[in-house]
């Protein structure tokens, strides 16, 4: 793969554009790279085209695991089932974005999918804004990117009203229906995404406002509340796992909201499923051999290299990567342990000159939007990963 030198954004610009997590804490080193990866144009287009088919597969095996209630097998927990399956029924309840990871896409190493952050993903204002701003500040062509995000989220909250591909008839329907951003204090990665997208909804047209999830108030008969203004949207960027597992009376109440048509929350609670790695395995058993998919069991894998990593878990915590004769090769404790285990074949990542791994994001909004990488000196990429932009040659 080749790298493109360039000049870096500087802190104090990044702050400008609400980009706070711009050097790391550790070791004071910047979070973004100063080397743009270059993806041939038949590059970006597979990624695309990778993402798209397989969003498609995601919803058909969604009707399988809602239809054959494998609810379990993904370690969903009971208490989300009913939302999980309301949200799924009605259209209403659109998939606001996610994001996939890949391993691959460069250099002709195959694309194949790691994971769909389809509930809580970040690496948003990384994506949309600041690999875009990087080769504006560096005199480039900046629409040589696979990069629409920013337009692509904004047409996807028009279509919480229109339902349909097309939005132009968003001010002929929309009736002054609001928008609450929320997200938990002290975590300012999350609090810059959920504004960020806030941002980016006013512009679609909506009102808006933002609270931190403990200042606004749930009734399960009556909706949800900031200063006394009834939302009928709520954007919540706390995973539904923690709700399910640290706040099991919110996710009662907001099953209760949801059955009550009192409001409707983003992204739906049906993302869940997506989001468990377990539905690497359902996939695998609905079209074995897919050539972007690796093959994925709820038991380790025998003769091959394979990935452990918990259903649900975050930043490379608790995986642990074997060679074919069982050897550990890499791994990073975590907080999530407590969660079942799945077992993937071992992708291949590509790597620079340095031997640093990459994995490419693919957003996704309604259809496949923007590209970004994360790149680290060992094959499990943690909270140690930097982000790299690319250029498109």
């Amino acid at each position: 793969m080749r790298l493109l030198p360039v000049k870096p954004l500087t802190p104090e610009f990044l702050e400008s554009i609400n980009f706070s997590w711009h050097t790391d804490w550790d070791d004071n080193t910047p979070y973004l790279t100063d080397k743009l990866v270059e993806v041939e144009e038949i590059e970006a287009h597979a990624y695309a085209d990778a993402a798209n088919e397989l969003y498609d597969m995601f919803v058909e095996a969604g009707d399988y695991v809602i239809d054959n209630n494998l609810f379990h097998e993904l370690g969903i927990p009971f208490n989300l089932v009913d939302i999980i399956k309301a949200s799924w029924e009605n259209d209403v309840h659109w998939h606001l974005y996610g994001r996939f990871d890949f391993a691959g896409g460069l250099d002709r190493v195959p694309i194949k999918l790691l994971e769909f952050n389809a509930d809580t993903p970040t690496l948003l204002l990384d994506t949309a804004i600041a690999q875009w701003a990087m080769l504006k500040a560096n005199g480039l062509d900046e629409h040589r990117q696979f990069n629409n995000l920013h337009e692509c989220l904004k047409e996807n909250f028009q279509r919480l009203v229109t339902l349909e591909e097309s939005v132009e008839k968003f001010h002929d329907y929309y009736e002054g229906w609001k928008i609450l951003f929320s997200c938990v204090r002290d975590a300012q990665e999350d609090e810059d995404t959920t504004r960020y997208l806030e941002a980016i909804a006013k512009e679609a047209g909506f009102e808006t406002a933002f609270a931190y999830i403990d200042e606004v108030e749930f009734d399960a008969n009556e909706g949800i509340f900031y200063n006394d203004v009834q939302y009928d949207y709520f954007f919540k960027l706390v995973p539904w796992e923690d709700i399910a597992i640290a706040e099991g009376e919110l996710a009662v109440i907001l099953t209760q909201i949801v059955h009550n048509q009192k409001a409707i929350i983003l992204n739906p609670a049906y993302t869940l499923m997506f989001q468990s790695k377990g539905f690497m395995k359902i996939l695998w058993d609905l079209f074995p051999n897919h050539p972007l998919l690796l093959e994925t069991s709820f038991e380790p894998l025998e003769g091959k290299a394979y990935v452990e990593k918990p259903v649900f878990g975050r930043e490379g915590e608790n995986i642990t990567i074997y060679d074919e004769d069982g050897v550990i090769v890499d791994q990073k404790a975590g907080h999530y342990d407590n969660f079942a285990m799945v077992y993937q074949e071992r992708a291949t990542l590509n790597r620079d000159d340095d031997g640093n791994y990459y994995q490419a994001g693919v957003f996704f909004a309604y259809e496949a939007c923007g590209l970004g990488y994360r790149t680290g000196v060992r094959p499990v990429l943690d909270d140690d990963a930097k982000f790299a932009g690319h250029i498109i040659k």
